[in-house]
């Protein structure tokens, strides 16, 4: 995936590109030199205007659907206005209020919380609502157990400390005897004080490294099953996806190949967990737009996504999907906003009406 280039433009051509966008955003037509010039103020006459235009859609930032039509924003328009978002406005007194609300209602449990964020923000974005659950290899563990099955299966529990439960058939090569399983329940739980499931692993290798004879070779059995625990592509039960029908009450979706496209891109779990997944990499707010989100079937797309924390790290993250034509401006500090009340809500913080809004950090794409 390649980063969309964003061109150098004058202060004037800028003017005139933000100018665009917003005006796109809260119409959804083709823009033209003569609403600019009536509802911006850009005090330069209309051939002027129409000549900076033309630059945008030269450089890139603008294209015009048909000869007679105006303007409206390709994706690298977007991204120059995204980037220009330093100054973001604050969250709707409401949808403040709403979140709170909701939120406060809610014990500490991680599913409920995660589907409530999810169905909170398609109800306040008009978008579809995307929350990955957390990953067990950056929580901390606090329990992992292996119950046999069959000859050559075991039922892999893993216990985190957010209340996470991951529940996975093993195939193993032989099913250790019960004193074997016991000694390996008891080596993994002398590894387990706060550390994440990575740490785990990595202690176990440490240790292994240090010991020979039946520690040597319960720990292999050990390391062996718990690879194969955590292998494997996401699953499934790894996203949730809330508010699919809101997202198809927007106008642009008078196009039921559009709709098609975003239910086809809603069926593949592992590239949305993927978009998702950069987010936690990267902290903070992230946007991205058309071909860096990468999704084949709907070229018209916009992500916006935040992490959440659980057991002081990075645990998961949720955000909107949608079109292009998104007000930026007012929904990244949202989205940014649920997911930190996301996270107090999990640790079991309390919520009060003047919680500060957390950091946005940079808004930033592929």
């Amino acid at each position: 995936m390649v980063p969309l280039r964003r061109p150098e433009l004058s202060y004037r051509a800028r003017r005139i590109l933000y100018a665009v966008v917003s005006e796109y955003i809260a119409t959804g037509e083709p823009v033209g030199s003569r609403r600019l010039s009536k509802r911006y103020g850009i005090n330069l006459s209309p051939a002027t205007i129409r000549n900076e235009l033309a630059d945008l859609e030269e450089a890139g930032c603008l294209a015009q659907p048909h000869h007679s039509a105006g303007r409206v924003p390709t994706e690298v328009g977007f991204r120059v206005f995204i980037d220009a978002l330093s100054q973001m406005r604050e969250v709707a007194a409401e949808d403040r209020a709403a979140i709170l609300a909701r939120m406060r209602q809610l014990r500490p449990g991680v599913d409920d919380v995660l589907r409530e964020a999810g169905r909170l923000l398609a109800s306040l974005t008009g978008a579809a609502a995307l929350v990955s659950r957390p990953r067990t290899e950056v929580e901390q563990v606090t329990q992992i157990r292996f119950m046999p099955l069959s000859e050559k299966q075991v039922l892999a529990v893993i216990v985190t400390r957010s209340g996470t439960i991951q529940n996975r058939i093993v195939e193993v090569p032989e099913l250790p005897d019960s004193g074997d399983m016991e000694r390996i329940h008891n080596l993994l739980s002398s590894l387990l004080t706060e550390r994440t499931l990575r740490e785990v692993r990595e202690e176990l290798a440490r240790a292994m490294a240090d010991e020979r004879g039946a520690y040597d070779r319960l720990g292999r059995r050990a390391k062996q099953m718990l690879d194969a625990a955590t292998a494997g592509p996401a699953r499934e039960e790894d996203v949730i996806i809330e508010g699919q029908g809101v997202l198809f009450d927007r106008p642009e979706f008078a196009d039921a190949e559009k709709i098609r496209g975003f239910l086809r891109a809603f069926e593949e779990k592992e590239k949305l967990l993927d978009l998702l997944d950069r987010t936690l990499a990267a902290g903070g707010v992230q946007v991205l737009l058309g071909s860096e989100a990468n999704i084949v079937d709907v070229p018209d797309v916009g992500v916006i996504s935040a992490n959440y924390r659980a057991g002081g790290v990075r645990a998961g993250s949720l955000g909107i999907i949608g079109p292009t034509r998104m007000d930026y401006a007012k929904l990244m500090p949202l989205v940014s906003f649920a997911a930190q009340i996301t996270t107090d809500v999990l640790n079991g913080d309390s919520l009060r009406d003047d919680d500060d809004e957390p950091p946005l950090g940079e808004a930033s794409g592929a």
